[in-house]
């Protein structure tokens, strides 16, 4: 399967699982899907094979609200069936509203609380570096995410550890939950900010896959990493996209159908 494809279903069953669920945020899994699939298509180490092999590299969804991201792409990857996805939310189910462990292969740390998953990251990253060991740990972020202080203290512990086995990928898709990014604190100029605490820096389209694949390809071996991706709130559905509304709007009715039909006509 292509990360073309990833990505697209990542979309589809996001829809699907909103939908279901009656559950939110999924614009918030619509701008990460394309760095979702790339991450999990052609850059980690890991596979339901490997769920208890000591050298898969490590996943962390930072920005916990956007689950359906990563549950859609572990069950696509073959680590729990694909049916399962539309009980999240469900009274007894393994798939929640927030990532969770939860018995769930794949999963490797519960989020919801936004600001925590970097420096549970270079907490990771740093014991693998004293064991010598040779996985990679990654964190996907949100941008309004980048306001929370222990982002920062976390930032600041990689450089001062030179973890260059810790990657993390801030989805910038400009908005949060009450406003854009601009409105509510401005962020920028974030690339510079994390220059300035010490970080080897790209800036990349987020929904495009091969800028995606060229980033990933060009991280340091002496820093901790970190690839602003640009996104789109929402990419992928037109009346979806940029809208605030959809943080926590979910798909029903004519909107559902108008979400499906117009990811059926550009399936890659």
């Amino acid at each position: 399967m292509s990360s073309e494809e990833l990505a697209w279903r990542i979309r589809r069953h996001g829809i699907e699982m909103t939908h279901v669920s009656h559950g939110s945020h999924i614009a918030s899994v619509l701008s990460a899907a394309e760095i979702v699939a790339v991450l999990y298509n052609e850059v980690m180490h890991v596979g339901p094979e490997l769920v208890d092999d000591e050298e898969r590299d490590r996943f962390i969804l930072s920005k916990g609200h956007a689950s359906a991201a990563v549950y859609a792409a572990l069950a696509e990857k073959g680590f729990f069936p694909v049916e399962e996805l539309v009980t999240q939310e469900q009274d007894g189910s393994r798939i929640s509203g927030h990532i969770s462990r939860n018995g769930l292969p794949g999963v490797e740390f519960s989020t919801g609380s936004l600001g925590h998953g970097l420096g549970v990251g270079a907490g990771l990253a740093l014991a693998a570096k004293e064991d010598g060991a040779q996985h990679r740990v990654f964190v996907v972020l949100g941008d309004g995410e980048c306001e929370e202080g222990s982002v920062w203290e976390a930032a600041l512990f990689a450089h001062h550890y030179s973890l260059a086995n810790l990657v993390a990928t801030v989805d910038h898709n400009h908005m949060q939950a009450m406003g854009t990014c601009e409105e509510v604190a401005s962020l920028a100029p974030l690339g510079d900010k994390w220059r300035a605490f010490g970080w080897h820096v790209q800036e990349v389209n987020g929904n495009d896959i091969g800028e995606l694949r060229q980033a990933y390809a060009h991280l340091s071996q002496e820093q901790p990493n970190c690839i602003i991706a640009h996104t789109v709130k929402g990419k992928g559905i037109s009346f979806m996209e940029n809208q605030l509304l959809w943080h926590y709007h979910d798909p029903q009715g004519e909107e559902y159908e108008r979400a499906v039909a117009e990811l059926e006509a550009h399936r890659p």
